[in-house]
């Protein structure tokens, strides 16, 4: 979905509830925590059934162990290289550090010192959720588990079918390279400095300062009473989540409830990040409980108010605007051969906002001779409103005139299966691309259906013999994994995405009624990815490890993105939000990562 410029709708306001509970229930059978969620699916493992029940008593039955840095971790036994369920482990870095480095940068002083909350970049008024005399005993151990828990599986080698089977399973289900290497950890959070290519360092807190946690409301304050409750630290809240996870996983929905109430007193929709990511993971995992009384987010997803707040955090974070731009950068250098008769075919276009960027630099390289550009917007079965793309082709046709450019927009509406050369009207002697930008996620896999509508789009394509194909996605680990490890992957995803909007509205001052209804888009996402399953969960991101897997099985090969066009993103994000704000960008591999303080957000890549 390109990223656009957002028009109508109205934002919600906060409470418990905030991602609408106005939405048709069909998935209560779905939700149904007595159940296993992965026996339902049709990407359950042959390995998996013998192991299953072994599974709850070896979790049990893990013990903690301290190194010299006073943090526990599990114990790690061995994986099952077929495994389904990607294994969950934590980064090396523990989110606290992240956490640490945030409150000592300048700019994040200061928004402390303004209470560090967001109502009070919108106005808005915070005093009704002071928490004190609570019992703090709620906080379970500052555990930040560095390592996961493998199960080991033996496969009999006289079943030398099924080792086949196991063999194709696992070209799709690791996150291992060709060499062996471990190249995406399962919640991609990628923390060492080979990696994260800080963009000027930011500031680390000295070991000696003590860092005292944000309380749970504005007025709240170290001089306030002794018996008031600070807000718990990232580390322990990610903990209690994972510690609810694991317990509804197991059936103990009573001791599961039970932390969820005394939890969701230090939350709050309107406060710091920490604050409103913890509000909404406790609504995800209240609806996990009981999604008769707490409907999940499902239909909220396709709805306008969603789609718009979609739009307006692709245009407010630089993450996802530079994964647009990158994209941009892979079509102009693929079509230098051919570069006045371009035909672009995307499959979620969003605004459209992605192409007036493109169409600018192709009216500034045309040589003399006129330029020719056809955009072709793809709806499949019907996924799309053909109304908002007659403003599109609109908006952009007035954009390509003062550029010099000769535009072409045909939409074209089919099933998956009727998409070929012809029905996309490709002709012979244009440069066709490919653009893919945040919409393969959404497609159901071999884990929803059989049809597997995900990998058969990929194969679709590369039958179009497209010049290059470009790949723009978001980089978390939550579609084949656990339910546990995707609470998880997207506290700590989500957590870093809100730091990061946090400091640049301080920074641009920007529109707080906007940035609620990005918050807002934020909590339905995370909701959907936690708490529903099978064909109620929309939100189906995975890591760059596992989408090379995808691409490859479709007979794609990877087009690397120079360092020349990661400079490029580079000097554009400092001209544009100035420097040490802690966003990276990253070649590495032949594909571009963004990112925010040592976590990567989103990945941009192109195929051929």
């Amino acid at each position: 979905m390109a990223s656009g410029y957002p028009s109508g709708g109205g934002g919600g306001g906060g409470g418990g509830d905030f991602y609408n509970t106005n939405t048709s229930n069909g998935g209560g059978s779905i939700n149904n925590v007595q159940l296993h969620y992965r026996s339902q699916l049709a990407k359950r493992s042959i390995a998996e059934s013998e192991r299953q029940h072994h599974h709850q008593a070896f979790l049990r039955s893990v013990k903690q162990r301290s190194n010299n840095n006073n943090n526990s971790y599990y114990q790690t036994t061995t994986t099952s290289p077929i495994s389904p369920q990607t294994p969950f482990e934590f980064s090396t870095m523990d989110p606290s550090s992240r956490y640490a480095q945030t409150q000592t940068h300048p700019l994040y002083q200061q928004l402390r010192n303004n209470s560090y909350s967001l109502n009070n970049i919108i106005n808005h008024n915070n005093n009704n959720n002071n928490v004190s005399n609570q019992n703090p005993t709620f906080c379970y151990s500052q555990l930040v588990p560095k390592h996961g828990v493998f199960i080991e599986s033996k496969v009999d080698p006289d079943k030398k079918l099924r080792n086949q089977l196991q063999e194709l399973e696992k070209q799709l289900l690791d996150d291992t390279d060709e060499d062996g290497s471990n190249h995406d950890d399962v919640l991609s959070v990628f923390s060492n400095s080979e990696w994260c290519e800080n963009l000027l360092v930011t500031p680390t807190q000295p070991q000696n300062q003590k860092q005292t946690p944000f309380s749970p409301s504005e007025t709240s304050s170290s001089s306030s009473s002794s018996t008031s409750v600070a807000s718990p630290s990232i580390s322990s809240t990610k903990q209690s989540l994972i510690d609810i996870a694991t317990a509804i996983s197991e059936g103990n929905t009573e001791t599961a409830t039970v932390t969820l109430k005394t939890l969701k007193q230090f939350s709050n929709t309107r406060g710091d990040p920490q604050q409103r990511l913890t509000a909404y993971m406790v609504s995800a995992l209240r609806s996990r409980i009981n999604p008769v009384e707490n409907p999940p987010p499902v239909n909220q997803l396709w709805s306008k108010d969603h789609i718009v707040g979609t739009q307006m955090l692709f245009k407010a974070s630089p993450c996802f605007k530079l994964g647009f731009m990158a994209a941009n950068l892979a079509i102009l250098e693929a079509t230098r051969e051919t570069p006045n008769n371009i035909h672009v075919l995307d499959f979620e276009i969003g605004q459209g906002s992605q192409y007036s960027t493109l169409i600018h630099a192709l009216g500034e390289r045309q040589s003399g001779r006129p330029t020719f550009l056809k955009i072709t917007p793809v709806i499949i079965d019907d996924s799309g409103n053909r109304d908002d793309l007659v403003r599109v082709d609109e908006w952009l046709q007035k954009i390509a005139a003062r550029a010099g450019v000769t535009l072409k927009f045909n939409v074209v509406c089919a099933k998956l299966s009727e998409l070929n050369r012809d029905s996309l009207c490709c002709d012979p002697d244009e440069a066709l691309v490919v653009n893919f930008a945040f919409k393969l996620y959404k497609l159901a896999d071999e884990s929803v259906s059989t049809e597997n509508p995900r990998d058969e789009l990929l194969r679709l394509v590369k039958g179009l013999n497209p010049r290059v194909v470009t790949l723009v996605e978001q980089e978390m680990n939550c579609n084949t994994a656990s339910f546990v490890a995707r609470v998880a992957e997207s506290s700590s995803y989500y957590l870093a995405l809100l730091e990061s909007l946090d400091l640049l509205d301080l920074i641009m001052n920007r529109d707080g009624v906007a940035r609620m209804r990005i918050d807002e888009c934020l909590g339905r996402k995370a909701a959907n990815s936690v708490a529903c399953e099978g064909k109620e969960r929309l939100e189906r991101c995975e890591v760059y490890g596992k989408w090379r897997a995808r691409m490859g099985m479709a007979g794609l090969t990877p087009t690397p993105l120079n360092q020349n066009i990661a400079d490029s993103l580079r000097a554009r994000l400092s001209s544009e939000y100035g420097n040490n704000l802690g966003f990276t960008v990253k070649e590495d591999g032949g594909r571009i990562s963004f990112g925010w303080m040592g976590r990567v957000l989103t990945v941009a890549s192109a195929w051929c």
